[in-house]
């Protein structure tokens, strides 16, 4: 008898951080850019977004499959990654 099972892939968020008064808009503007590059790419994404940290400290961050990580992350770049 055949088992369907279903592969469930590790997400991985990718994290840019954003130090400054700026911080915030910084990371905003970064966020279009990941969204940009992952449509240019064709690649899947979950999630795009911004945390505001503090006052001096943001970050902006890109949830994918780990099947994808090394291609966003030899192109952008990111500051450090965590288990999603």
């Amino acid at each position: 008898m055949p088992h369907n099972f279903v592969t469930m892939s590790k997400k991985i968020k990718l994290i840019w951080d954003f130090r400054g008064p700026n911080g915030l808009k910084t990371a905003q503007h970064h966020g279009k850019h990941l969204k940009e590059f992952a449509q240019i790419e064709k690649l899947n994404f979950y999630e795009i977004d911004q945390l505001e940290l503090s006052d001096l400290h943001c970050l902006s961050f890109i949830v994918i499959d780990e099947k994808d990580m090394k291609i966003y992350r030899d192109a952008l770049k990111p500051h450090r990654g965590q288990l999603a």
